[in-house]
């Protein structure tokens, strides 16, 4: 049973990012835990978490929903939760596909306005009007409440609304062009961009193009784990939001960087690609190559450059008509213009996040579906 509980555990942090390009939405993770009323088990359970991604994904119709989930750091050692789930926090905070910080105070609030995402919360965040007049805008707080078929997403002021697509503030653009660093042995921010500093190879291996915003502190960037003055860095590479749609469902998101060109294809090699073998039907996974399309990004501008056998369609403003369609041979490369749509195969499309808002009429695979319902409860107990 433990190890059924460790597959949802470890199918539920493939939806964690603190990456402003691609999360959907922003969670005090402390909060998620405790709806004990999701399902009748103790006091605390990481699986809830699951249980509120799965409806996230079915409110805005999309697979693979990703998260940002603020972890405040008394959770870390929650003897509510069981002691494989407080490792398991721990490590997602070692990897930073979680954020820590010592108190909550309004982080969840900050990040959502810095990246213009909702928030799934039960609290209606009264106290933080003030300096968060916003959360009374409708759709920008979602409450997960049980449902016929699981839970469901509510809004706390109007109507239910889909969040739009994540546009930060201008603050959260202003922060999010720049690459910070912390002084810190720092998961998010690396060393602080100083060379000599003993953790320069850990700088290395932090991406700039994902780093979370930087919290603010009397209007300083300061890191949000340890309190500690940010060093700019420099610019941060410029990025776009791309997302892959088999027939009308948005299936995936991704991020293309100046820094990381990235192949969409069946199965690219190297494991730093798009798969999409697991959507496509027979006779697409013939068509389509292991390695399909490379999509770039120079000087501002989007190309895909065909890397396939069978060749690479472009739909110029996403057009349907067969007679406007341009092909691509091989290494034929062609500048993508805002509206244009990459066409793989029929139905097997990629363009930009923004011209796909909602993901299509679809019940996205659920992060739960190794969970042993009843037996998990019991074990829990």
């Amino acid at each position: 049973m433990r190890f059924e509980v460790s597959k949802v555990l470890d199918a539920i942090e493939a939806r964690l990012t603190t990456d402003p390009a691609l999360a959907r939405a922003v969670v005090d993770l402390s909060e998620i835990v405790r709806y004990a009323d999701l399902d009748g088990g103790r006091p605390a359970s990481m699986l809830r978490l699951g249980l509120v991604i799965d409806a996230l994904g079915r409110h805005v119709a999309e697979e693979n929903v990703p998260v940002y989930a603020v972890v405040p750091r008394g959770l870390l050692s929650d003897a509510d939760l069981t002691s494989n789930e407080r490792m398991v926090v721990r490590r997602w905070a070692d990897d930073g596909v979680v954020e820590v910080v010592p108190q909550l105070d309004d982080r969840v609030l900050e990040v959502a306005e810095l990246l213009g995402l909702p928030v799934l919360t039960r609290t209606r965040a009264e106290r933080f009007r003030d300096r968060r007049p916003w959360v009374e805008d409708p759709g920008r707080l979602l409450a997960a409440v049980p449902g016929a078929g699981g839970p469901v997403l509510v809004a706390r002021v109007g109507r239910g609304e889909v969040p739009a697509v994540a546009e930060p503030s201008p603050l959260g653009q202003k922060l999010l062009s720049r690459v910070w660093g912390c002084p810190e042995n720092c998961t998010a921010y690396g060393s602080g961009g100083d060379p000599d500093s003993p953790f320069a190879d850990m700088r290395k291996t932090t991406s700039p193009v994902s780093q979370p915003p930087p919290a603010l502190r009397a209007g300083v960037p300061t890191c949000p784990r340890h309190g500690t003055r940010l060093r700019d860095a420099g610019p941060r590479p410029a990025v776009e939001v791309l997302s892959v749609r088999i027939d009308g469902i948005v299936r995936q998101r991704f991020v293309v960087s100046t820094e990381k060109p990235v192949v969409v294809g069946r199965a690219p090699e190297g494991g730093g690609g798009v798969m999409l073998g697991q959507w496509l039907t027979d006779d697409a996974r013939k068509w389509i190559s292991r390695g399909h399309v490379r999509f770039a990004l120079h000087s501002g501008e989007l190309s895909a450059q065909d890397v396939s056998t069978n060749g690479t369609g472009i739909r110029p403003n996403g057009s349907l008509d067969d007679d406007q369609r341009v092909t691509l041979n091989r290494d034929e490369i062609r500048t993508l213009a805002p509206d244009d749509v990459v066409e793989l195969y029929a139905n097997v499309h990629v363009g930009r996040a923004k011209l796909w808002t909602s993901g299509g009429v679809s019940q996205p695979h659920s992060v739960m579906a190794e969970a042993p319902t009843m037996a998990i409860r019991k074990f829990e107990r």
